[in-house]
């Protein structure tokens, strides 16, 4: 498995669907000491996840970042792209119920960089609504 950059982009999202194929990036995040990101195939729909428990000890994310993340995904949830259920951190992080595979690819690249500290991509994929 070729080590992935960070934050990484979309296109090179690991796919973990499978159980080997979840166990080998969350491997390969820890021996790189990055934060885990994947997305698994769920029948119909897609699931992301990230673990920032793979970092170094000196990897922080800032509080910013995670008020982001967590603005973020309650408003997917209030726009029904991801179920109720979906967890916002602070170290585990999972969205289910993305309807497609590249909406999956594109919040995984998002929250990925949003854990890094560029907030940019986080908030081109979920823009705040007005009132």
């Amino acid at each position: 498995m070729q080590p992935l950059p960070t934050p990484c982009p979309a296109d090179q999202v690991p796919d973990a669907t499978a159980v080997e194929a979840f166990n080998a990036a969350h491997k390969q995040a820890k021996r790189q000491n990055t934060v885990s990101i994947a997305v698994e195939n769920q029948g119909r729909h897609w699931t992301v996840k990230a673990d920032a428990l793979t970092t170094c000890p000196d990897h922080t994310v800032v509080d910013d970042a995670y008020d982001a993340i967590r603005s973020a995904v309650i408003r997917l949830i209030r726009a029904w792209e991801i179920r109720s259920d979906s967890s916002a951190g602070p170290v585990y992080f999972v969205l289910y119920n993305v309807k497609t595979e590249g909406r999956a690819r594109e919040l995984a690249a998002a929250l990925h960089a949003a854990l890094y500290g560029d907030l940019a991509p986080l908030t081109h994929a979920v823009p705040e609504t007005s009132p």
